[in-house]
């Protein structure tokens, strides 16, 4: 009996030692990934500290070039000191139906996305597709996998998947879309919107709780850095908000852009710069708001 007794307490040992060992394997796993997903949200910003076009890891510091969708705005945007250059793909309104450069009502460009990703990979620029249509994101990532290897710079592909606050835009069926691009683009960051509006002339509301939900429920299964672009307008009601989003992976950054007629007080957006980690808040807004917001006391 006592031998017995010996054998069963031996093997109450034995398996409190393993799972033991077990939890410690967990535990290191999940820093192991923190760490890994961490690096990942400062891809960007980490490409041009290397690069030596910014001295910190400050997304801040990203100067942004808009609706590159012709020739010759290529040509200044591949000039210019921006970092990042942004273009809004669809698919030609006429044969040969192929993604071109251009926004809507616009359905024909003096460049398609072929030519343009051509020129672009000489630069060492990032680039930002934002996607128009579900029509031009098949062809498009195909039409990115044959330069991937070509491509020095981060790649950001853009799209509205949900309603947002005054939005009447349709948005993109948010998983027709990330099932076109998710598999595709494993090293991309992933910009995922809102449809929005802003009126001068009614209350602008800002993004509510249940569409930060829906956001993050879209986004939890993702393994892609993740950036959310919030109208600047809109965001100084919803700061409760975007800090539950932020926080609920080191995956998710934030880029505040502003629409050219919107009203904005840049103190509004003085919160977000003090209480968010500088490497998780893009400012994409308009040179005369940006110089204005960073002149102001607190800002640095």
């Amino acid at each position: 009996m006592g031998l017995v007794r010996y054998k069963w307490y031996r093997f109450i040992l034995r398996a409190a030692v393993i799972a033991s060992l077990f939890v410690c394997y967990l535990k290191l796993q999940t820093l192991s990934n923190s760490k890994v997903v961490g690096s990942m949200s400062e891809h960007t910003l980490e490409y041009f500290l290397n690069k030596g076009t910014i001295k910190r890891k400050d997304a801040a510091d990203i100067e942004w070039y808009h609706a590159v969708n012709s020739k010759s705005k290529l040509i200044e945007a591949l000039r210019g000191s921006a970092q990042m250059i942004e273009a809004d793909v669809l698919l030609r309104g006429q044969d040969p139906k192929e993604p071109i450069m251009a926004h809507p009502p616009d359905n024909d460009s003096d460049i398609t996305l072929q030519d343009w990703l051509k020129e672009v990979v000489k630069s060492g620029k990032g680039i930002k597709l934002d996607f128009k249509s579900l029509a031009a994101v098949s062809q498009s990532m195909i039409l990115l996998e044959e330069v991937r290897d070509q491509l020095q710079g981060p790649v950001w592909i853009n799209a509205d998947v949900l309603p947002g606050p005054g939005g009447k835009a349709t948005p993109l069926d948010p998983h027709v879309f990330l099932q076109e691009v998710a598999q595709r683009s494993e090293n991309d960051v992933l910009s995922l919107g809102w449809t929005t509006g802003w009126d001068v002339d009614v209350d602008n509301r800002g993004y509510s709780w249940e569409m930060v939900h829906q956001m993050e429920e879209l986004c939890r299964s993702l393994k892609q850095p993740v950036t959310f672009p919030v109208r600047a307008a809109l965001i100084p009601v919803s700061f409760p908000q975007f800090q539950w989003l932020l926080e609920r992976s080191d995956r998710y950054s934030l880029t505040v852009w502003t629409g050219k007629d919107d009203v904005l007080n840049v103190e509004d957006l003085l919160p977000y710069r003090q209480n968010f980690n500088k490497t998780r808040i893009y400012y994409d807004l308009l040179e005369s708001q940006f110089k204005q917001f960073k002149g102001l006391p607190g800002y640095s």
